[in-house]
């Protein structure tokens, strides 16, 4: 596309770095500032203010486009996020939008109480700009917010200042600290939009425990994320906030379209991986998915449910998916506790999974996860561990079942019937690696 007149494509625009110096010598000035970057300036960032459309300088601006808002967090050590631009042009591939970067690293850095004390204001001057965006002829449910961290709730406080007509937040990770006791006007909360979805990965440290949103997606239990061992990164910072950034990292992911993460709605994540939770009825039998789709993909609803908790498994690295597989154990009553190692093979890639089965039980549920669908899945092995004297000899399986969930066509559970398990002699079966449908 044309370079529009007057903008210089050498300088390009930047977040910028704060030293311990300028801190310290601060201004009481937020010095708040905003980047533009579109699909006609994907690679190099255009400075934006409330008077850049109707200066002489053209802007990149379209006001027919919708406008995503990026607000980053509490920057420990002055310096500025690295991961912003690869977000907006994550996001431009997926849709022709403006992507407003909101730079406030001024007032997010070195101390995170006074980052906190600063957000309120922050919102308030985002909002400026909003509002002359409006008087150029942009619709307030066209800006879609994503905050990370602390920048979800600058979001949210941005939502609350127009009442909820604001069209979409999408909190990575919301930051926890002096904000799960809060009330809600003072945190984000679904009544900031006309639609919140948030990504919990860290609720135990940084991150908040509580749904905020009206979908929220807590991956792994939205606690401690798979390959965030110490051992693997360089510095405890690293570390601390590897939990914390996996929203992000998942988010910017989930846009790049190659598989779709999917959430299910629960009261726990124990009952989820205990199998309690199969459907999403209460979505009218969609399930949310994590991506730029209207309403995470869930038809429409009126009211749309709210602070509903959705729950899925994802891997170290991206793009993060498994399938979620239901396994139902139906066995003869024990006359001892036995465990059972169950196992999903496909060529020599295995997933295992121990079931601990108990003598006043008879029925077990568990949700096993695999990188490959039900219907490509070779075999299951079931295996009889355990101590040898206090332990079950011989399980009699009645009934093992495989299902995918949620279910992506109405198939019939995959099962195999009456089996003897003996101890030390592991059992396998070949599984029909052709779906069978109703």
């Amino acid at each position: 596309p044309p370079n529009p007149a007057g903008v210089d494509e050498s300088e390009c625009a930047d977040i910028r770095n704060i030293t311990w110096q300028e801190y310290r010598q601060r201004t009481n000035k937020l010095q708040v500032q905003y980047l533009l970057l579109t699909r006609s300036n994907m690679d190099c960032a255009q400075r934006f203010n409330q008077n850049s459309l109707s200066t002489a300088q053209q802007s990149y601006f379209n006001v027919s486009h919708p406008t995503k808002v990026i607000v980053h967090g509490y920057r420990t050590l002055g310096t500025k996020p690295s991961w912003v631009k690869d977000l907006a042009q994550a996001l431009l591939r997926v849709q022709d939008a403006n992507v407003l970067v909101v730079d406030w690293v001024y007032g997010a850095s070195f101390a995170y109480n006074l980052a906190v004390e600063n957000y309120k204001e922050v919102a308030v001057q985002i909002s400026v700009i909003i509002n002359e965006l409006q008087k150029h002829g942009c619709e307030l449910k066209s800006f879609h917010f994503i905050g990370v961290s602390l920048g979800a709730h600058v979001a949210g406080f941005v939502g609350t200042l127009f009442r909820g007509k604001i069209g979409r937040i999408t909190a990575l990770d919301p930051a926890g600290p002096m904000f799960k006791g809060a009330d809600t006007f003072d945190r984000l909360d679904p009544s900031d939009a006309l639609f919140v979805d948030a990504i919990h990965t860290d609720a135990d440290y940084f991150g908040i425990s509580i749904p905020v949103g009206h979908v929220d997606f807590f991956l792994n239990g939205g606690k401690d994320q798979v390959g965030c061992s110490r051992s693997k990164f360089t510095s405890m910072y690293d570390y601390v906030i590897c939990d914390h950034m996996r929203a992000l990292y998942v988010y910017m992911s989930a846009l790049g379209g190659s598989c779709q993460l999917t959430g299910i709605p629960c009261g726990s994540f124990e009952d989820f991986l205990r199998g309690q939770c199969v459907d999403c009825d209460i979505f009218k039998g969609t399930c949310p998915t994590i991506g730029l789709s209207e309403n995470c993909g869930i038809p429409a609803m009126s009211p749309i449910p709210k602070e509903q908790k959705v729950f899925l498994i994802t891997t170290s690295s991206a793009p993060f998916c498994v399938h979620h597989i239901l396994l139902v154990l139906q066995v003869s009553a024990l006359d001892k506790s036995a465990e059972l190692e169950v196992t999903l093979t496909v060529d020599k890639v295995g997933t295992q999974q121990t079931l601990n089965l108990q003598t006043d039980t008879t029925v077990y549920k568990a949700v096993l996860t695999h990188p490959a669908a039900l219907c490509h899945i070779h075999a299951i092995q079931l295996k009889n561990t355990g101590a040898w004297l206090y332990k079950q000899r011989d399980i009699h399986v009645k009934s093992v079942c495989l299902s995918e969930i949620p279910a992506l066509r109405r198939e019939q559970p995959l099962c195999v019937h009456n089996v003897v398990i003996r101890r030390g002699t592991p059992w396998s079966h070949d599984l029909v690696q052709v779906c069978h449908t109703f």
